[in-house]
Protein backbone atom coordinates (compact mmCIF):
# COMPACT_ATOMS: atom_id res chain seq x y z
CA UNK A 1 0.00 0.00 0.00
CA UNK A 2 1.46 3.91 -0.58
CA UNK A 3 3.24 5.16 2.80
CA UNK A 4 0.98 8.26 2.10
CA UNK A 5 -2.54 6.46 1.99
CA UNK A 6 -1.31 4.30 5.17
CA UNK A 7 -0.67 7.75 7.00
CA UNK A 8 -3.97 9.04 5.56
CA UNK A 9 -1.62 12.20 4.25
CA UNK A 10 -1.40 13.34 0.63
CA UNK A 11 1.92 12.80 -1.40
CA UNK A 12 2.21 16.93 -0.69
CA UNK A 13 1.74 16.84 3.08
CA UNK A 14 4.29 18.65 5.26
CA UNK A 15 6.14 17.76 7.25
CA UNK A 16 4.11 18.66 11.16
CA UNK A 17 0.80 17.14 8.45
CA UNK A 18 3.19 13.73 8.23
CA UNK A 19 3.95 13.82 12.30
CA UNK A 20 0.30 14.40 13.25
CA UNK A 21 -1.10 11.82 10.77
CA UNK A 22 1.61 9.23 12.33
CA UNK A 23 0.85 9.34 15.57
CA UNK A 24 -3.18 9.28 15.23
CA UNK A 25 -2.43 5.58 13.39
CA UNK A 26 -0.09 4.77 15.40
CA UNK A 27 -2.33 5.71 18.77
CA UNK A 28 -5.27 3.74 16.87
CA UNK A 29 -3.15 0.31 15.83
CA UNK A 30 -0.65 0.03 18.78
CA UNK A 31 -0.74 -3.54 19.59
CA UNK A 32 -0.75 -2.58 23.70
CA UNK A 33 -3.83 -0.78 22.76
CA UNK A 34 -6.15 -2.51 19.84
CA UNK A 35 -5.87 -6.02 20.58
CA UNK A 36 -7.61 -6.76 16.12
CA UNK A 37 -5.22 -9.78 15.02
CA UNK A 38 -3.80 -7.38 12.46
CA UNK A 39 -2.89 -4.34 14.53
CA UNK A 40 0.83 -5.75 14.81
CA UNK A 41 1.10 -5.93 10.93
CA UNK A 42 -0.69 -1.98 10.62
CA UNK A 43 1.59 -0.99 13.27
CA UNK A 44 4.86 -1.77 11.50
CA UNK A 45 2.98 -0.57 7.92
CA UNK A 46 2.76 2.47 9.36
CA UNK A 47 5.90 3.16 11.26
CA UNK A 48 7.94 1.45 8.07
CA UNK A 49 6.04 4.86 5.75
CA UNK A 50 6.98 7.12 8.52
CA UNK A 51 10.31 6.39 8.44
CA UNK A 52 10.34 6.91 4.65
CA UNK A 53 8.15 10.01 4.97
CA UNK A 54 9.54 11.84 7.90
CA UNK A 55 13.25 11.69 6.28
CA UNK A 56 13.83 14.49 3.76
CA UNK A 57 16.55 11.90 1.57
CA UNK A 58 14.19 8.55 2.28
CA UNK A 59 11.14 10.67 1.12
CA UNK A 60 12.33 11.78 -2.46
CA UNK A 61 13.63 8.71 -3.15
CA UNK A 62 10.85 7.23 -2.37
CA UNK A 63 8.47 9.54 -4.34
CA UNK A 64 10.65 8.89 -7.18
CA UNK A 65 11.09 5.05 -7.03
CA UNK A 66 8.47 4.02 -4.88
CA UNK A 67 8.60 1.70 -1.73
CA UNK A 68 10.44 -1.09 -3.78
CA UNK A 69 13.39 0.43 -2.88
CA UNK A 70 12.82 -0.13 0.70
CA UNK A 71 11.22 -3.25 0.80
CA UNK A 72 14.15 -5.23 -0.01
CA UNK A 73 16.50 -4.34 2.63
CA UNK A 74 13.65 -1.91 4.99
CA UNK A 75 15.47 0.99 6.50
CA UNK A 76 16.46 -0.85 10.03
CA UNK A 77 19.34 -3.39 8.15
CA UNK A 78 20.32 -6.65 10.25
CA UNK A 79 19.70 -6.54 14.40
CA UNK A 80 17.82 -8.35 16.81
CA UNK A 81 14.96 -5.71 16.34
CA UNK A 82 13.44 -3.71 13.38
CA UNK A 83 14.03 -0.08 12.78
CA UNK A 84 10.59 1.18 12.89
CA UNK A 85 9.54 4.65 12.82
CA UNK A 86 12.18 6.76 15.46
CA UNK A 87 12.58 3.81 17.21
CA UNK A 88 13.75 0.15 17.85
CA UNK A 89 11.24 -2.50 18.66
CA UNK A 90 10.62 -6.55 18.81
CA UNK A 91 7.40 -8.27 18.82
CA UNK A 92 6.35 -11.37 20.46
CA UNK A 93 2.63 -12.81 20.68
CA UNK A 94 4.14 -15.11 23.67
CA UNK A 95 5.61 -12.08 26.34
CA UNK A 96 4.52 -13.76 29.50
CA UNK A 97 1.66 -11.46 30.17
CA UNK A 98 4.18 -8.05 29.89
CA UNK A 99 3.80 -5.71 26.80
CA UNK A 100 6.40 -6.65 24.11
CA UNK A 101 7.93 -2.85 23.66
CA UNK A 102 10.33 -1.40 26.20
CA UNK A 103 10.20 1.91 27.90
CA UNK A 104 12.00 4.42 26.96
CA UNK A 105 13.69 7.61 28.88
CA UNK A 106 12.26 10.92 28.74
CA UNK A 107 14.41 13.98 27.18
CA UNK A 108 16.43 14.32 23.98
CA UNK A 109 14.96 16.72 21.31
CA UNK A 110 13.03 13.61 19.70
CA UNK A 111 9.02 15.06 19.93
CA UNK A 112 7.74 11.71 19.78
CA UNK A 113 9.91 10.40 22.84
CA UNK A 114 6.78 11.40 25.29
CA UNK A 115 4.49 9.30 22.83
CA UNK A 116 7.36 6.42 23.27
CA UNK A 117 7.05 6.44 26.61
CA UNK A 118 3.17 6.67 27.07
CA UNK A 119 3.27 3.53 24.55
CA UNK A 120 5.94 1.33 26.34
CA UNK A 121 8.28 1.73 22.56
CA UNK A 122 11.59 -0.07 23.59
CA UNK A 123 15.00 0.18 23.56
CA UNK A 124 17.55 -0.70 20.63
CA UNK A 125 18.61 -4.36 20.30
CA UNK A 126 15.50 -5.80 22.38
CA UNK A 127 17.52 -6.13 26.01
CA UNK A 128 15.73 -6.69 28.83
CA UNK A 129 15.19 -3.92 31.81
CA UNK A 130 14.03 -4.83 35.34
CA UNK A 131 11.06 -4.16 35.74
CA UNK A 132 9.50 -0.79 36.57
CA UNK A 133 7.43 -0.27 39.84
CA UNK A 134 3.91 1.21 38.06
CA UNK A 135 1.19 3.79 40.23
CA UNK A 136 -2.20 4.40 38.91
CA UNK A 137 -2.95 7.94 39.01
CA UNK A 138 -7.03 9.51 38.34
CA UNK A 139 -7.39 12.85 36.48
CA UNK A 140 -10.31 14.95 35.78
CA UNK A 141 -11.03 15.81 32.37
CA UNK A 142 -9.50 19.70 32.39
CA UNK A 143 -6.11 17.99 34.36
CA UNK A 144 -6.20 15.69 31.25
CA UNK A 145 -6.55 18.49 28.99
CA UNK A 146 -4.51 21.05 30.58
CA UNK A 147 -1.75 19.57 32.67
CA UNK A 148 -1.37 19.26 36.36
CA UNK A 149 1.48 18.91 38.93
CA UNK A 150 0.26 16.00 41.58
CA UNK A 151 2.35 15.28 45.49
CA UNK A 152 2.22 12.44 46.34
CA UNK A 153 4.00 9.79 48.77
CA UNK A 154 5.53 6.29 47.42
CA UNK A 155 7.77 3.96 49.24
CA UNK A 156 7.83 6.99 52.55
CA UNK A 157 9.02 9.56 50.14
CA UNK A 158 7.48 12.63 48.73
CA UNK A 159 6.91 12.86 45.14
CA UNK A 160 6.21 15.85 42.77
CA UNK A 161 4.62 14.08 39.26
CA UNK A 162 4.56 16.69 36.83
CA UNK A 163 1.38 15.31 34.41
CA UNK A 164 1.72 17.31 30.69
CA UNK A 165 -1.43 18.46 28.84
CA UNK A 166 -3.24 16.48 26.25
CA UNK A 167 -2.64 13.11 28.23
CA UNK A 168 -5.52 10.43 27.49
CA UNK A 169 -7.09 7.31 29.42
CA UNK A 170 -4.61 4.00 29.96
CA UNK A 171 -1.51 6.43 28.98
CA UNK A 172 1.74 5.36 30.71
CA UNK A 173 4.62 7.74 31.74
CA UNK A 174 7.22 6.94 33.25
CA UNK A 175 9.33 8.83 36.01
CA UNK A 176 12.95 8.03 36.80
CA UNK A 177 11.72 5.72 39.86
CA UNK A 178 8.18 4.57 38.54
CA UNK A 179 5.84 4.63 36.24
CA UNK A 180 2.57 6.37 36.55
CA UNK A 181 -0.48 4.99 34.79
CA UNK A 182 -3.40 7.85 34.23
CA UNK A 183 -7.03 7.04 34.50
CA UNK A 184 -9.20 9.97 32.69
CA UNK A 185 -12.64 10.49 34.08
CA UNK A 186 -15.01 11.54 31.32
CA UNK A 187 -16.71 14.65 31.37
CA UNK A 188 -20.08 15.61 31.38
CA UNK A 189 -19.81 18.54 28.43
CA UNK A 190 -17.02 17.48 26.27
CA UNK A 191 -16.99 13.66 24.94
CA UNK A 192 -13.03 13.09 24.13
CA UNK A 193 -11.88 11.32 20.86
CA UNK A 194 -7.84 11.02 20.77
CA UNK A 195 -7.34 14.58 20.62
CA UNK A 196 -9.97 15.41 19.19
CA UNK A 197 -13.13 16.67 21.32
CA UNK A 198 -16.69 16.56 20.66
CA UNK A 199 -19.59 19.06 22.35
CA UNK A 200 -23.80 18.76 21.89
CA UNK A 201 -25.10 22.47 21.31
CA UNK A 202 -29.02 22.49 21.56
CA UNK A 203 -30.43 24.64 19.98
CA UNK A 204 -33.89 25.96 19.26
CA UNK A 205 -36.33 25.70 15.97
CA UNK A 206 -36.53 28.97 15.58
CA UNK A 207 -32.90 29.41 15.16
CA UNK A 208 -32.35 26.77 12.91
CA UNK A 209 -35.63 27.61 10.72
CA UNK A 210 -34.53 31.48 10.79
CA UNK A 211 -30.78 31.01 11.18
CA UNK A 212 -28.76 33.45 13.74
CA UNK A 213 -26.09 32.87 16.41
CA UNK A 214 -25.17 30.83 18.81
CA UNK A 215 -22.72 30.84 21.92
CA UNK A 216 -20.52 27.42 22.39
CA UNK A 217 -18.46 26.55 25.13
CA UNK A 218 -14.91 25.20 24.39
CA UNK A 219 -11.76 23.90 26.48
CA UNK A 220 -10.25 27.82 26.08
CA UNK A 221 -13.82 29.80 27.05
CA UNK A 222 -17.02 30.83 25.08
CA UNK A 223 -17.20 31.22 21.25
CA UNK A 224 -20.15 32.98 19.21
CA UNK A 225 -21.08 30.52 16.00
CA UNK A 226 -23.30 31.52 13.61
CA UNK A 227 -26.27 29.12 12.42
CA UNK A 228 -27.14 29.22 9.00
CA UNK A 229 -31.70 29.31 8.01
CA UNK A 230 -32.49 26.02 7.48
CA UNK A 231 -29.48 24.00 9.61
CA UNK A 232 -30.67 20.52 10.54
CA UNK A 233 -30.36 18.44 13.84
CA UNK A 234 -26.92 16.56 13.78
CA UNK A 235 -25.22 19.43 11.33
CA UNK A 236 -21.53 19.42 12.65
CA UNK A 237 -19.24 21.81 12.80
CA UNK A 238 -15.22 21.86 12.74
CA UNK A 239 -13.66 24.27 14.74
CA UNK A 240 -9.86 23.72 13.50
CA UNK A 241 -6.83 23.57 16.45
CA UNK A 242 -9.64 23.88 19.19
CA UNK A 243 -8.93 20.61 20.80
CA UNK A 244 -6.61 18.93 22.93
CA UNK A 245 -2.93 19.34 22.55
CA UNK A 246 -0.81 16.41 21.92
CA UNK A 247 1.58 16.10 24.89
CA UNK A 248 4.96 17.65 24.31
CA UNK A 249 3.93 19.41 21.32
CA UNK A 250 1.66 22.86 20.17
CA UNK A 251 0.21 20.33 17.67
CA UNK A 252 -3.80 20.11 18.75
CA UNK A 253 -6.40 18.22 17.84
CA UNK A 254 -10.34 19.69 16.35
CA UNK A 255 -13.17 20.90 17.98
CA UNK A 256 -16.81 19.57 16.76
CA UNK A 257 -20.08 21.38 17.72
CA UNK A 258 -23.03 18.98 16.92
CA UNK A 259 -26.25 21.01 16.78
CA UNK A 260 -28.75 19.55 18.49
CA UNK A 261 -32.44 20.89 17.79
CA UNK A 262 -34.21 21.31 20.98
CA UNK A 263 -37.95 20.11 21.36
CA UNK A 264 -39.24 21.42 24.71
CA UNK A 265 -41.77 19.02 26.64
CA UNK A 266 -44.09 21.62 28.14
CA UNK A 267 -44.74 25.28 25.35
CA UNK A 268 -47.04 28.24 26.37
CA UNK A 269 -50.10 29.28 24.80
CA UNK A 270 -49.12 31.93 22.63
CA UNK A 271 -46.59 29.40 21.34
CA UNK A 272 -48.49 26.48 20.91
CA UNK A 273 -51.16 29.63 18.88
CA UNK A 274 -48.03 30.57 16.53
CA UNK A 275 -46.98 26.47 15.92
CA UNK A 276 -50.49 25.68 14.90
CA UNK A 277 -50.25 28.71 12.54
CA UNK A 278 -47.13 27.07 11.08
CA UNK A 279 -48.50 24.26 10.90
CA UNK A 280 -51.28 25.70 8.69
CA UNK A 281 -48.91 27.58 6.81
CA UNK A 282 -47.19 24.52 5.69
CA UNK A 283 -49.77 22.46 5.07
CA UNK A 284 -51.32 24.78 2.38
CA UNK A 285 -48.11 25.43 0.77
CA UNK A 286 -47.91 28.79 0.29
Amino acid sequence: MDYYDLLGVKKGASDSEIKAAYRKQALQWHPDRNKSPEAATKFKEINKAYEALSDKQKREKYDQFGKDVYERGGFGGAGGGQQQGPFNYTYSSNYGGQSPFENVDFGGTDPFEIFEQFFGFGGAGGRTRKRRDVYQVELTFNEAVHGVEKETVIKGKKHSMKIPAGVDDGMKIRFSDFDVLVHVRPDAHFRREGQDVYVEKLVTFPLVVLGGEVSVETLDGTVTLRIRPGTKSGTTVRLRGRGIVYPQQSHRGDLYVVYTVEIPEKISHKAHQLLSDLQKEFSSGT
